[in-house]
């Protein structure tokens, strides 16, 4: 009987052994998947902050279209990168206009209907908001496209000035 003691003598050790190895590993996932949950949940914030740089970028090509003051009225590729949100949000917004002039030809009301040229300008407004390292980065940042820690939305939006 003494004999077979002794032969089984370490399958403890080797056991615990074996138990804090899986400990490990799974102590090792735990702060993994805490990990990868901030900055998860830090990209959800930065995405909400650029959608709002983006949103306001294109009502300010709105306006600049659309007012007598804007200096866009006849745009057709202009561009502007704003950076005034940069100190709040983080965030450059480059913002492009164009516009095409369409030809509507019917106006007035009645049993004869009467024929006029009208001239209809559609506006196209695209605000892209990103998480600008500097004030003279434009956006979408071709460099910085897939990183980690880039930030991106855009905004599209059309109106015309009838």
């Amino acid at each position: 009987m003494p004999d077979r003691l002794k032969k089984q003598f370490g399958l403890g050790a080797v056991a615990a052994l074996f138990v804090l190895v899986v400990l490990s590993v799974m102590g090792a996932a735990i702060a993994r998947l805490g990990w990868s949950q901030q900055i998860g949940s830090v990209q959800d914030m930065e995405g909400a902050r650029a959608q709002r740089a983006a949103n306001s970028g294109a009502e300010w090509g709105l306006f600049q279209a659309l007012t007598a003051t804007g200096i866009w009225r006849n745009c057709n590729g202009a561009t502007q990168t704003l950076t005034g949100m940069r100190a709040d949000l983080g965030m450059n917004v480059t913002v492009t206009c164009n516009s095409t002039v369409y030809i509507e030809g019917q106006t007035g009301t009645g049993a004869t209907p009467v024929f006029t040229d009208v001239p209809v300008r559609v506006y196209r407004i695209d605000a892209v908001a990103c998480n600008a390292s500097n004030d003279t980065m434009t956006c979408p940042d071709a460099a910085r496209v897939g990183s980690i820690g880039y930030i991106e939305r855009r905004r599209q939006v059309q109106a015309t000035d009838r």
